[in-house]
């Protein structure tokens, strides 16, 4: 049997989503997505999507690249999933060798990872010299299943919005996650300031749902959102769901995830996902009070280089 990583190619789509569900079923990717993503990464990214494959079977995945939108310059990740009947066999070892050689060459100073929380992965990450950092939950909800809170009568001066209500001009949601991602806990902080690169890598990749997606604007003004990613027929994701600053303590948040669940249910959708830091104590309790419960644990971790 013979091991091979190589680059991304189109014709790999299918088979990506495959192994990344295998491996991470919490995770909603759709090919499209997955082409998309990897032909408009920007060009300060040093993108690579690689695969491993085991007699022209695909069986691992890595993405790779540096975290541009970092004021802090070297920061890189690489995120490897293998498919779990398919480990054991040298392809993860591969893929985050030539994953760290890559970074390496274009100036990384630290690599940050996502590791799932057993013992042979966590064993796997510190045998490379990755040291851990911070865990992140994965939650389900089972759409379907439980009932939802009932929806909320909307404080005054608040309307409840889609996304697709911006679809003329988008800047407002942009200029309200920019503020919310820089309050976002994490190892690498992130300033979005580049508009064009937010249409091209948030707002237009396939899978964004704009019509699932609930704005609560306040006087005209954006005041929280709850992105909405899917799958196409069945899984639901919150991408984000933030309020700005000026606006917290309000409610906002919960009136605007429950607008974009309701919807979603009404549409057809049977299972809803989303991440928490671990010490994001406030979006973890919306979510309890959802009746979110956690699925999976990943643990951050980090190598330092040179």
């Amino acid at each position: 049997m013979t091991v091979i990583v190589r680059d991304f190619l189109p014709a790999d789509a299918e088979d990506w989503v495959r192994v990344r569900r295998a491996a991470v079923p919490f995770l909603v990717k759709t090919p499209e997505s997955v082409t998309f993503e990897h032909a408009s990464a920007h060009p300060d990214k040093r993108s690579r999507l690689l695969v491993a494959e085991e007699d022209g079977e695909l069986i691992g995945t890595a993405q790779v690249g540096l975290a541009h939108d970092s004021p802090e310059p070297g920061q890189g990740f690489c995120n490897t999933y293998m498919h779990p009947d398919r480990t054991g066999r040298g392809a993860g070892a591969l893929l985050v060798r030539t994953a760290e050689e890559h970074l390496a060459r274009e100036g990384a100073t630290a690599i940050y990872t996502w590791v799932l929380d057993t013992p042979s992965n966590l064993a796997f990450a510190e045998k490379r010299g990755y040291a851990p950092s911070r865990p992140a939950h994965f939650l389900h909800l089972d759409l379907a299943g439980k009932p939802l809170p009932p929806r909320q009568e909307l404080p005054p001066g608040v309307e409840l919005r889609t996304g697709a209500d911006f679809a003329d001009d988008p800047r407002p949601l942009f200029e309200a996650d920019a503020e919310t991602t820089a309050d976002e806990p994490g190892d690498v902080p992130a300033e979005l300031s580049d508009y064009e690169d937010w249409l091209n890598h948030t707002w237009r990749v396939p899978g964004l749902d704009h019509e699932l997606t609930s704005v609560a604007v306040v006087d005209g003004e954006v005041a929280a959102f709850s992105a909405a990613q899917t799958d196409g027929p069945t899984r639901y994701w919150s991408g984000m769901t933030g309020t700005r600053r000026a606006y917290r303590n309000r409610g906002l948040a919960k009136l605007v995830k429950n607008d974009s669940l309701h919807r979603a249910r009404a549409a057809g959708y049977t299972d809803a996902y989303t991440g928490n830091d671990a010490d994001n104590g406030p979006m973890l309790a919306i979510n309890r009070w959802f009746g979110y419960e956690i699925c999976a644990t990943e643990v951050r971790h980090v190598r330092k280089l040179g």
